[in-house]
């Protein structure tokens, strides 16, 4: 990880989250569910960082670790050089407001017992933030800098599209002037031409608001549009990490390979090699030995099932792979 805590927004430190697997007529703890199993990363004011792999990687895990919705079993978080992993619920109030997250899916993630304005308004009371009269002024504003008309505050959820849900979600998530969101596949749920729509509100937001994120995919397509790096993570580690164009032009990993080579190629008539994976993903409950991609590793040899590599350097260069050989494609 570069830079110092001084000039880093987030930071995460050898950061876990084993969830039990509880067996027996006692449910006690036989196995552990490693979702998160030791991961490193930094955010700077200002910076989207993309983080990248199949479901059930622990993308979104993670996710949740940051926002304080999950206690992580080991590690460490800081923001704004604070460690604040083990705080109290009291005294985490404050960096929740700083700290805030849009979900997959609009429609679960919003009450739809709430109108919009009061979806709007919650965080607002919650953190104890002006007068009655200043929260709705607040709510009609944050509706117009998403693009949705003043009339929505009096209507329901499951009366707008995916995509204005979406926008909703976003307005919520933006309400407390926050410096870091969390944008849990933000778009996947949504229509491509309402995913480029969204993309370029948060990429506006972001200008105007001098926010930093957390974008959180499962294409990385979608995710080179909007990040300055990104993160490849593999059950529950990270196995790459790069600026956007280095890791889509000079990636090193296998598992990024094959993850570039499923990206659709706009020309029809154009031909692109297709990288199919062996097996499937090993389970985080019971991870392989040694690399946890060797199993599935076209390149694998006797130590990849022995020894665990640590993330390491491209020469001189920020760009960073978990992998004992430095493999060029």
């Amino acid at each position: 990880m570069t830079g110092s805590r001084t000039e880093n927004l987030l930071e995460l430190h050898d950061l876990k989250m084993h969830f039990p697997v509880k067996e027996g007529i006692l449910l006690r703890a036989a196995k552990y569910n490693k979702a998160v199993d030791g991961v490193t990363l930094s955010i700077k004011p200002g910076e989207t960082l993309g983080l990248v792999g199949e479901s059930g990687c622990g993308k979104s895990t993670l996710g949740r670790c940051i926002v304080n919705l999950y206690r992580p079993t080991a590690g460490d978080i800081y923001f704004e050089g604070h460690e604040i992993s083990r705080l109290s619920n009291r005294e985490i109030m404050p960096y929740r407001q700083n700290i805030q997250m849009i979900f997959q899916d609009p429609m679960e993630s919003l009450n739809s017992r709430q109108t919009v304005g009061d979806i709007l308004e919650e965080p607002l009371i919650i953190h104890k933030i002006g007068d009655a009269a200043a929260r709705k002024q607040r709510v009609r504003e944050l509706l117009n800098i998403v693009g949705l008309p003043a009339r929505s505050v009096t209507r329901f959820p499951f009366e707008f599209s995916g995509g204005q849900r979406q926008r909703i979600g976003i307005a919520r998530a933006i309400a407390l002037n926050p410096k870091l969101i969390i944008c849990d596949e933000a778009v996947s749920a949504l229509d491509v031409s309402i995913q480029s729509q969204i993309l370029n509100l948060l990429i506006d937001l972001q200008k105007e608001l001098d926010l930093s994120y957390l974008f959180i995919a499962h294409d990385l397509a979608v995710v080179k549009h909007i990040s300055d790096r990104i993160a490849i993570m593999y059950l529950g580690r990270i196995v790459e990490i790069a600026d956007s164009d280095d890791v889509h032009s000079n990636s090193r990993h296998p598992y990024t390979r094959s993850l570039l080579s499923a990206i659709p190629v706009p020309d029809p008539r154009g031909k692109k090699q297709r990288i199919t994976l062996e097996g499937d993903v090993p389970s985080p409950i019971d991870p392989p030995e040694g690399c946890s991609f060797h199993p599935r590793c076209a390149y694998r040899q006797s130590r990849c099932a022995s020894d665990p590599p640590s993330l390491r350097s491209v020469g001189s260069s920020t760009h960073e792979f978990s992998c004992h050989f430095d493999l060029k494609f």
